[in-house]
């Protein structure tokens, strides 16, 4: 089996499949790697398409052509970390997808995504246009963030650890969700209401959901 280099996205929406992937990746060489390699979607679309990394999930709107499985980030309605705030347009430069998303929608303001969103919508609750919740009450659709994509000599090796993620949930550890909760100054009830906002099968409606925003990306 050849060595895989696993790039990862240190944000809590990706809590479950780190846990998984810490049992998964039984090679120390590629488990240190992947520790290693952790940052932003942008930085890690760029490392992707570079080929420095092996396999990653990545943006949705950078996975057009790329060889991916059906584990992608996902939410059927408001996700509280992917925000639009009132005032001048800005992007994240930590996002790819989302940035694409507040244009499809029309929306202008400065946009916000990951662990730092996710506090700030807590914090200052209705100051913020919820992106996932705009574009379910335009489309009527769940948005698809990123997908788990890989270079075509591992896209088998994916594709059967995705299966195998999504045959045995993972179950986050109550030690894990206080630790990671005091980590980004939230509470663990708020951080289990997150996570259950996420999913990460992609099925027909997500994958019409996923077409439909490349389609109208492209408009743009």
């Amino acid at each position: 089996m050849p060595l895989m280099i696993f790039g990862k996205i240190e944000y809590l929406n990706l809590l479950p499949f780190h846990l998984f992937l810490k049992r998964y990746l039984r090679q120390s060489v590629e488990k240190k790697a992947w520790q290693k390699r952790g940052s932003v979607p942008a930085d890690i679309n760029r490392a992707f398409r570079a080929r420095r990394i092996d396999a990653a999930v990545i943006s949705s709107v950078k996975s057009k052509g790329c060889r991916c499985s059906d584990f992608g980030i996902v939410a059927d309605g408001e996700v509280q970390s992917v925000l639009l705030l009132p005032g001048e347009a800005r992007m994240d430069k930590e996002s790819d997808t989302s940035n694409a998303l507040a244009k499809v929608l029309g929306l202008k303001g400065e946009v916000l995504i990951g662990d730092k969103a996710l506090r700030y919508f807590l914090r200052h609750p209705g100051d913020a246009v919820d992106l996932a919740e705009a574009w379910r009450q335009k489309e009527g659709l769940p948005f698809v963030f990123a997908r788990l994509c890989a270079h075509p000599r591992h896209i088998r090796r994916i594709e059967r650890l995705s299966r195998r993620f999504f045959r045995h949930p993972v179950k986050v550890p109550h030690r894990t969700l206080v630790r990671e909760a005091e980590k980004r100054g939230i509470t663990v009830v708020q951080l289990r209401d997150y996570l259950a906002r996420i999913h990460y099968r992609l099925g027909w409606r997500e994958k019409r959901a996923l077409k439909r925003f490349l389609f109208l990306q492209r408009k743009h």
